[in-house]
Order: structure tokens, then C-alpha cells, then sequence
């Protein structure tokens, strides 16, 4: 499909149909593995070659339970055309299927350093699926989708069981590629402002010498099911704290029709979750949120990417005798809203909801052309007309005119779909103390095994190849050899930095304004920072859910539900949250709350008047509502810290050197659960404190002194908003007040925070202003970036078989952070922070290298940007104190990288090495044998889960 516009952000995507019949994770393997090296392109990986030097504005590929994507996207057209030429020869010519050590990179192979060693498993999918079987959440999901699919190939995981994916051979892997990587089996997409013929030749080019054939790759529908079944499955849990209970997922599932249906039908019933789910107010998930029966919902309503659409909902952390009453509560609010209906006034609020997203068509920092081709996908994919779901315009006009004639749209298809509807599967998923050591315990036996009956050769032949494959992994490829991968200049980037139009002004109310002319198709995007720093650090904790509240609780005036109708009808949505930086230079933080919202401009004073009424009458009274949102927040908090432990982690370690990294460790990290925990207690036991707390913190923020206002949009927008924002501002007191003591930190130790997990995150941090006396310098942008794609990714992901490897210098507060992904390693990955400083003192760049670090790096300031991200963006560099002069000096100083810059920096990273404490989000198994390894490496090992 070729989409002519004229968006610069050019998008090009190749899909192929993949269906499995196991759960190996050979087309995951296959999505990391393709990009190692082709024949064009004969290096290790020009994936990451392509990450260190080009304008990429979008670089991946996605693994789906049916298909794989491979979606490239740059705002530079030749840096478009290298991306697209890359990719092609990737997916149709790739080196893996002739090269066997790729896929036990990738994939999985035993790992033997010696005789004595122990014999073990890596691999990079391999450790990537650990995590997410390690995360509840993310089983809960598999679970379902089996247990929807019992017959398709929905039923297997295409991401791979990480006890079948050392199944996986060689053969089987080279046998799934020459099935399904075919261009009979492909299908490609451009978009964007390029010429189309040049899109043609391209993919002439590409093409040429293959021929048409026959794929079988079709994907089967599920047939439905003559009556509701249960499933049952566990989960790895932590041991129940005393007086505790275990907390069960459960969810009813539906599977909603034995193929795709019509469009018509597909946005009612898109309507129909929105009026279900859609916001906190909607009904299905109020009475799911006020039942008191569990934490927190899940379940996502709607899911129309695959074949056969379903719809599922649910709560976690459910009382066992509670499981029934569950599921008999989302059967009885059906059977009552098929009944009923929903008001006039709800249905007018999601209408508008939904038309604002399509017509503003605002995908944030995802390319436009990206999310056109996932949406044509999902029914390209199953051989139905591709360019429908992009016109949907006819579509919403009908289904209004349908609801403006006061037809029953919505009773029927709750009847019909769900309560009617035979295939329904109750999922039950159970918590489970023993699972993650059975699991383990599994895999150490089958090594044991496997490692016992190894003949001596075989022995020496297992780490004669470990052996080659870490040479391979840490040899780089020679100048020559990368020269094949194509790339930017210099002379290609430009010179200035581009700025955004920015007006800076005082309100007559005393107010800091911002506005930014830039065109936004009607719309006003606007942002109201409240001062923050006057608050004490005792109440800092509860700010978060004091957003909440805002929005969640009702006003004076109206009550929660009617308040969250009122948002829907009039503008594009409207958040409020708490924002907390470091500013260079200044030891105290800046904090404010921040209050955000869309409106078209005509709604501006709908919009403010919002903005009014949460923040000068909402209510915040109801206990009922904060304790569900408080067990809410704890239960994301818990699931975050297994899926995401590496920000977690820097958290953490940002704290220990930061008053803004203490702030919002506070509101946002490990002390924030713990103080989560108590507080669910103390709603029960003190809620009138609660409450009080709650006044103290409105009465204390909710003024004008200090304020300011972000404002984007055209004259005729900043006009609409001239009278309103003035109105605004001025019901707003006028309060005397001072900052609050913020000058805090956490003591600095080393520590491991122990979850259920079979994987690690792992990360070092110091701070190099005040451990290394280091001067910030653009070069440390072309160096961070460097690292990142180079000593670390081969060390840590590459070689280490961790899912990821970064590393992260914040200019603003000085800390330089090194962190794992899903990593198999702890105090390997350590030692390999570690090794950072003698591999740049000994690196030696070719010009080009160093022009790609460069380039790369500029890529990453220059990101492209919507309207509203520009505004926003320049809001944000007005708070953290940098000046288009400050902007111009760093980009002069990155264009201007030298090697020896790289070299001198190796001796500020000592610091790091030197002065950097370690904190690992790992299990007590793992934490504790590296305390044994190196006595005293953790200060503290803390229980989290």
C-alpha cells in the first residue's frame, strides 16, 4: 500500500503473516534475528549500526501472535531510503537462516565456560520471555488468549515459553523463515511525502528474482464455543505477608463472533466498550472499582487486532471466596445496562471522545504513519479491504445518525455479543509461592541432566562454542565491512537548532505566560503549573492520589459521574499530575502541579471552566473512592516493579543523590508503595487525617503565585482563550507562603530489592558534577550515546543475554546511570559497568564512526514532534532554565566531537566505577548469591514482593 501525503515523518513497513503451532518463539527469534546482518549488508548487526547513525524518528519490529511487523520511519528522506533498503534486504536476504550462532544469540544455547562451571541457558528471547512469564499481568494475558483460542494458533505463544524455547532447533528456524518470509506472504506500506514512484523502484529492486508462489499462512478462526468453560491456571507469587491473603486475577472473556465483522458493527461495539470502560465513571468499571472485591481492573474491554474480536474484564487482587462474586457482579451491571441503557448525556461524552482522537489523529512520539499501518493491518492481514478502516468517516456518520434517531444501538449488541453469547471463558488465575522455585528448579534438573550426560566431547565441543560465540559477540566489525551500511554526513545535519515560537509574558493576575503560534487544526492544547514547593515533605507522598482525586471524586456542584461526562462532552480530555526536576546549577528542585487539558477553541472556556471547578470545589470526601484508588495505585505500583524493575532501580539511586530524585522516589518509587501499604490502612483507621491531609495540600498548592500558563495554538486559538484563561486565573487566591523544606535525600547504599522474578535489573549510578567535578559538555550526549549502542549492547544484551542495556546521562542533576533489562545476569552486568572506562580509554574511531555517533546523537535532540510536543517542549525547557544560547553551545559542542573527548571522559566515568552504588531489583535466590560471592556487595537486601 502506498499512502501519498505530506507529512515529512515518512513510514515504511514490511508484515508478514506468521502463525505457529507451538510455543518455541520461533517468529520472536526470527523478529531479533533477521536484523542480524543480510546479504547487502554482511556485518553483525546494521540494526544497531542503523540506531548509532541515523535520523530515525521510528526503528523496531514487533512480534504479534499472527503476524510480524518490521516498521522504519525517518522525517529525512535519504536517511529514509537507507532505513528501507536495509530492512528489505533484512527480511528477505538475512544471514540468520545460514548462520547458526545468530540464533543462539537470539534464540537460546547452552552456555559451558569450563569443565568445572556450571552449564547454562542464554539467549536474548530467551531472558526476554523470563521477564514476562515473570510478571502476573503478563501471564494473566497469555492465559486468556489460550484460553479464548483453544484450537488456533492463539492457543500457543509466538513470543515463546521460556521452557519451550530450548526446544527451538536450528532446522525448525530456517524451516519457519523459508515458509513464511516470502514476498507472496509480505505486506509493505509507505507513507509520507516521498515521490511514489521512487517508493516502486525500491521495492522493484528488492523484489527482483523472486517469484510468485503459494504460502499457506492463513489464520484460522476459533470455532465458537457451545457453552462457557472456566480456566484455572497460577501464577508466581511472593509469600503473603502475616494476616495477608492471597490475591487472585479473575476475568470473564468472550470470543464475539466467528470472524471479523463488518465495520458498522466494529465501531458500535468500539462505542459500546468506551461507554463500559472508558473512563472511571463508566459503569461496568465503577461497579467493578466501588464492589470493594478487588485492587484494580484489567481485562482492557475490546481487542480487535486479531482475527476474531473478544472482550474481556476483570479485577486482580481478589479474595478467594470472592471469585464468583466477580464474575456474577460484570454479568448483572450487563444485564441491567442492556435493560436500562445508558443516559443521553454519556453517550454524548463518549461520541466526542472518540471523534476528538480521530479527527486530531495525535499518536505523540509514534509516527502518524506507523499507527495508519497497524490500523490497516488488522484487517489487511486477514484478506479484507485495507484502506477501510482509514476512512472512517461515512462510518461515524451513520452511527451518529443512528443514535440521533433515538434508535436502541447499544442494548442489542450487549445482548447478542455478551450475555447471550456462548463463548465465554471465566479465567481464574491463582497465586502461587512455590511456582517460581518450581520453575527453577525444573530448569536446574534439566541442565543437570543435560550436562551429565554429555560425553567428553560433547563437553569440550559445548565450550569450544561458547567460547567462539562470546569472541564473535565481542569482536567489532572492521572499518571496511561497516562501510556497506549506508549513512548520513555532516554536512547533511544542520548547524542551528530549531526553536519554536515562544512568547513570554505576565499575566495581569501575575502569572507566567507562555504561548506558542504554531497551527494545530483548531485545537488549544494547554498547561497550568501550580508551585509545588510549598508543600511539606511529610505530605508529598499522598500528591499523586490527591491528582486523582481531582478528577475522581465529583464537585460542589456535581457528582463524579456527571463531572467525568462533562470532560468527555466538552474537550479532548484533561489530566492533572505532579511534575519534579533538578535544575543545573541549583541544589533545590522545582515541583509544580501540573493541570492539562484540549479543547477545540470554540470549548476554551469549557475547557477553563474545568480547570476551575476540579481545582477550587472538588470534592474530596468520598473514603470508599480513595481507598479503591489507593489499592489502584498500589496493585500498578506492585506490577510495575516486576515488569519494570530498572526504573525502579534508578529511581532509587537518583534519590540517594538528588532532593528532585528524593521528591519523587516519594511520589513515585519504592517508598511510595511501602507508604501505599500503610496507608490502605490508615483510610480504614484515620480517614478524617486523610482528609485533612487532602485539604492541606489544596489549600496550600491552589494559588497563583508562582503559576504559570503553556499555551499552543494559532492566533486565532490563543485568541478563543484570551477571556477565559483571564476569568481562570483570576478566582484563583493570592496566598503568602514559602518553600518548604525539600533538601533530602535517601541514605546512599548499595541494595537489592527482592520480587518474584526470574530475571534481573540491574543498576550503578553516580553523580559525575559532584563525584568527578565534571563540566557538562555536548560531548557526553555523543558519548551516552555511544555506549549505549556499542559497549554496553554487546556486553550486556549481546554477549550477556540480557533484553536490554542502556545507559542515561541527566545534564540537569549530574547522575550517570547504567541499567539491565530482563537480565540472567547481576554481578556480571556489574563488572561490565565497570569495564566501561577501559574501553573508552583504549576506543579508536574511524572518522565515519565518529560522524555516525554524532549524527545518531542529533537524531535524538532534533526527535520529531507534533504541534502540541513542540509547545510543550519548549514549556518544559523554560522550567528547567535553557536558553536557545545553551541549546546552540551543546549542539556546537556535539558537531564538534572529537575522539580525544571520548578518551578524557573515560576518566570522569571512573567515578562511577569508583564512587557508583549498585541497586538490582532480583530475586532472594539471585541476591543472595551474589552477597555470597562478594560479601558486603548489598548495604541492604529489602523484601518488595
Amino acid at each position: 500500500m502506498s499512502v501519498i501525503n505530506k507529512d515529512e515523518n515518512k513510514t515504511f513497513g514490511a508484515t508478514f503473516r506468521t502463525p505457529v503451532d507451538d510455543s518455541k518463539g520461533t517468529p520472536h527469534i526470527l523478529e531479533h534475528s533477521v536484523l542480524c546482518g543480510s546479504d547487502k549488508y554482511p556485518i553483525k548487526e546494521p540494526f544497531v549500526e542503523l540506531m548509532k547513525g541515523s535520523l530515525n524518528t521510528f526503528l523496531n519490529a514487533f512480534t504479534y501472535p499472527d503476524r510480524t511487523c518490521y516498521p522504519v520511519a525517518s522525517a529525512n528522506l535519504r536517511d529514509f531510503y537507507n532505513l528501507v533498503d536495509v530492512y528489505l534486504d533484512s527480511v528477505l536476504h538475512p544471514n540468520c537462516v545460514s548462520d547458526p550462532q545468530i540464533f543462539a544469540q537470539e534464540g537460546w544455547h547452552y552456555e559451558l565456560e569450563g569443565e568445572a562451571e556450571p552449564l547454562t541457558l542464554k539467549g536474548v528471547v530467551f531472558n526476554e520471555m523470563k521477564g514476562v512469564y515473570s510478571s502476573p499481568d503478563s501471564v494473566n494475558a497469555r492465559v486468556t488468549q489460550a484460553a479464548l483460542h483453544p484450537d488456533s494458533t492463539y492457543a500457543k505463544d509466538s513470543g515463546g515459553d521460556p521452557e519451550a524455547i530450548p526446544t527451538l532447533t536450528f532446522d525448525g528456524f530456517k524451516d519457519f523463515y523459508a515458509r513464511y518470509y516470502h514476498p507472496s506472504n509480505a505486506r509493505f506500506w509507505f507513507y509520507g511525502d516521498d515521490e511514489p514512484e521512487e517508493r516502486l523502484r525500491l521495492l522493484a529492486a528488492a523484489l527482483d528474482g523472486f517469484e510468485a508462489r503459494q504460502v499457506d499462512s492463513v489464520v484460522r478462526p476459533q470455532p465458537l464455543l457451545a457453552q462457557p468453560r472456566v480456566v484455572t491456571e497460577r501464577y508466581a507469587a511472593g509469600a503473603v505477608e502475616e494476616g495477608g491473603e492471597p490475591k487472585t486475577f479473575v476475568s470473564l472473556n468472550w470470543l464475539l463472533a466467528e470472524d471479523q465483522l463488518d465495520l458498522e458493527t466494529e465501531l458500535a461495539l468500539g462505542f459500546l466498550n468506551s461507554l463500559l470502560l472508558g473512563t472511571p465513571a463508566a459503569p461496568l468499571r465503577k461497579a467493578l472499582n466501588d464492589s470493594g472485591l478487588g485492587e484494580s481492573l484489567i481485562g482492557g474491554g475490546m481487542e480487535d487486532e486479531m482475527r476474531q474480536p473478544a472482550f474481556s474484564v476483570g479485577l486482580k487482587g481478589v479474595a478467594a471466596g470472592d471469585v464468583e462474586a466477580v464474575e456474577a457482579l460484570i454479568l448483572e451491571t450487563l444485564e441491567g445496562l442492556e435493560r436500562e441503557g445508558f443516559s443521553a448525556t454519556s453517550i454524548e461524552a463518549s461520541l466526542n471522545t472518540i471523534e476528538f482522537a480521530l479527527r486530531e489523529n495525535n499518536t505523540g512520539r509514534f509516527p502518524r504513519g506507523l499507527s495508519l499501518m497497524l490500523r490497516s493491518m488488522a484487517t489487511w492481514i486477514y484478506d479484507r479491504d485495507p484502506f477501510q478502516p482509514l476512512k472512517w468517516e461515512d462510518d461515524l456518520a451513520k452511527f451518529k445518525a443512528r443514535i440521533a434517531e433515538g434508535s436502541d444501538v447499544f442494548g442489542p449488541l450487549i445482548r447478542k455479543y455478551l450475555l447471550d453469547n456462548p463463548h465465554r471463558v471465566s479465567v481464574r488465575l491463582v497465586p502461587d509461592e512455590k511456582l517460581g522455585e518450581e520453575r527453577e528448579a525444573r530448569e536446574r534438573e534439566a541442565l543437570a541432566a543435560k550436562r551429565a550426560g554429555m560425553s567428553k566431547e560433547e563437553v569440550e565441543a559445548t565450550i569450544q562454542a561458547t567460547r567462539e560465540l562470546k569472541e564473535r559477540q565481542e569482536t567489532p566489525d572492521t572499518p571496511e565491512s561497516l562501510a556497506c551500511v549506508p549513512l548520513l554526513h555532516l554536512s547533511d545535519i544542520p548547524k542551528t537548532i530549531t526553536t519554536t515560537p515562544t512568547t513570554v509574558s505576565i499575566h495581569a493576575s501575575g502569572a507566567t505566560q507562555l504561548t506558542h503560534d504554531l497551527f494545530t487544526n483548531n485545537i488549544l492544547y494547554l498547561d497550568v503549573a501550580l508551585d509545588l514547593t510549598r508543600l511539606g515533605p511529610e505530605l508529598l507522598p499522598l500528591v499523586p492520589l490527591f491528582c486523582r482525586c481531582l478528577t475522581n471524586m465529583g464537585t460542589e456542584e456535581e457528582d463524579f459521574i456527571t463531572l467525568t461526562e462533562r470532560i468527555g462532552r466538552k474537550t479532548g480530555g484533561v489530566s492533572v499530575s505532579p511534575f519534579v526536576t533538578s535544575v543545573k546549577g541549583s541544589p533545590l528542585p522545582k515541583g509544580y502541579l501540573m493541570v492539562r487539558g484540549k479543547a477545540t477553541a470554540d470549548k476554551a472556556g469549557d475547557l477553563l471552566q474545568v480547570f476551575h471547578d476540579i481545582l477550587l470545589t472538588a470534592r474530596l470526601d468520598d473514603a470508599a473512592r480513595f481507598k479503591q484508588m489507593v489499592l489502584e495505585t498500589r496493585s500498578g505500583m506492585e506490577a510495575g516493579i516486576v515488569g519494570s524493575g530498572h526504573s525502579f532501580a534508578g529511581s532509587r539511586l537518583d534519590a540517594q543523590r538528588s532532593a528532585a530524585g528524593w521528591v519523587s522516589e516519594q511520589m513515585g518509587g519504592v517508598e511510595y508503595l511501602q507508604y501505599l501499604r500503610t496507608l490502605a490502612k490508615r483510610v480504614d483507621s484515620d480517614w478524617e487525617g486523610v482528609r485533612r491531609d487532602l485539604e492541606t495540600i489544596r489549600s496550600t498548592l491552589l494559588q497563583r503565585d508562582g503559576a504559570l500558563v503553556n499555551i499552543t495554538g494559532d492566533e486565532s486559538v490563543l485568541r478563543a482563550t484570551e477571556g477565559p484563561l483571564a476569568d481562570f486565573l483570576s478566582a484563583l487566591p493570592s496566598l503568602p507562603g514559602q518553600r518548604a523544606d525539600w533538601n533530602q535525600t535517601l541514605d546512599p547504599a548499595s541494595e537489592a530489592l527482592v520480587v518474584p522474578t526470574q530475571v534481573n535489573y540491574v543498576c550503578k549510578a553516580a553523580n559525575l558534577y559532584e563525584d568527578a567535578g565534571y563540566k557538562l559538555s555536548g560531548t557526553s550526549y555523543v558519548i551516552n550515546k555511544f555506549l549505549g549502542t556499542s559497549w554496553i549492547w554487546d556486553r550486556v544484551r549481546v554477549s550477556g543475554g540480557a533484553y536490554g542495556g542502556f545507559c542515561d546521562f541527566d545534564s540537569h542533576n549530574g547522575m550517570f546511570t547504567f541499567s539491565s533489562y530482563r537480565d540472567p545476569n547481576l554481578l556480571k552486568t556489574v563488572d561490565v559497568y565497570d569495564g566501561t572506562i577501559d574501553f573508552l580509554k583504549g576506543v579508536d574511531l574511524t572518522p565515519d564512526e565518529l560522524s555516525k555517533a554524532i549524527i545518531g546523537t542529533i537524531g535524538d535532540i532534533d526527535a520529531y514532534q507534533l504541534p502540541d510536543a513542540k509547545g510543550r517542549t519548549a514549556f518544559m525547557r523554560h522550567l528547567l532554565e535553557v536558553s536557545e544560547e545553551e541549546r546552540q553551545q551543546r549542539r556546537d559542542e556535539i558537531l564538534g566531537t572529537q575522539l580525544s573527548d571520548f578518551h578524557d571522559f573515560a576518566e570522569v566515568l571512573a567515578s562511577v566505577r569508583d564512587k557508583g552504588r549498585v541497586v538490582a531489583v532480583t530475586s532472594a535466590d539471585k541476591a543472595a548469591a551474589a552477597q555470597e560471592e562478594r560479601p558486603g556487595f548489598f548495604n541492604a537486601i529489602h523484601k518488595i514482593l
